[in-house]
């Protein structure tokens, strides 16, 4: 597929350019719990399973730029997955996230890894994100997640929603390299990327300045 590149609207706005990320894994693995600590800074331990897709808005300074991020959370089940593939499509970065306390998820890493790069942009930012770092019952070691991650040659980091643990990190870190990928192709193509990009949605007005269903429990 092409290169990132952002699309102009010509409309006045309050930001120079979105962002559309996804985050995929299995069910369980806390990607809402992310989500909602990433957005709304708090934690749930119980959760209600994503039917199909949520989708959230945070607004972001990346080196000076105001960016909006839409932050896109989809089910993880199986019998979802045909549903969320049509949202890979204009997504800029994909977090891959799985729970270090159930090997059954980091061993599907690969094939959400493969269902990512045959549905998503060829340039879209990966990261591989290792859930629940908090938990003493872990079985997937941070080396084996970094060892995976170097195989897949994408972003790799350990988190935990329960206790705030790289959250930020994860969001920032990956827009900090869409970014620097759009301002790469921007030098190349002699595009500005102060526009639009992605589907519209609301802002919830919070900024950060870098240096910074089945109810179910266990949500890290």
């Amino acid at each position: 597929m092409s290169g990132l590149r952002t699309i102009s609207t010509g409309s006045p706005k309050n930001y120079d350019s979105i962002m559309k990320i996804l985050l995929v894994g299995d069910s369980g693995v806390g990607k809402s719990c992310l989500l909602v600590r990433f957005v709304e800074d708090r934690f749930n331990p119980s959760f209600i399973t994503t039917i199909g897709i949520d989708f959230k808005i945070k607004t972001v300074d990346i080196n000076g730029k105001k960016i909006k991020l839409q932050l896109w959370d989809t089910a993880g089940q199986e019998r979802f997955r045909t549903i969320t593939t049509a949202y890979y499509r204009g997504a800029m970065g994909i977090i891959i996230v799985y729970d270090v306390t159930d090997e059954r998820t980091f061993a599907n890493i690969k094939q959400w890894y493969k269902t990512v790069t045959e549905h998503s942009n060829s340039e879209a930012q990966i990261m591989l994100v290792g859930n629940k770092s908090d938990m003493d019952n872990r079985v997937v070691t941070y080396e084996q997640g970094e060892g995976l991650a170097k195989e897949l040659q994408v972003q790799y980091i350990e988190s935990s929603a329960k206790d705030d643990t790289n959250v930020n990190e994860i969001f920032l870190s990956l827009a900090r390299s869409i970014q620097e990928k759009l301002d790469l192709n921007a030098a190349q193509f002699g595009v500005g990327n102060n526009s639009n990009n992605g589907t519209s949605g609301g802002n919830n007005g919070i900024n950060i300045k870098l240096n910074n269903g089945t109810n179910k429990s266990g949500c890290c």
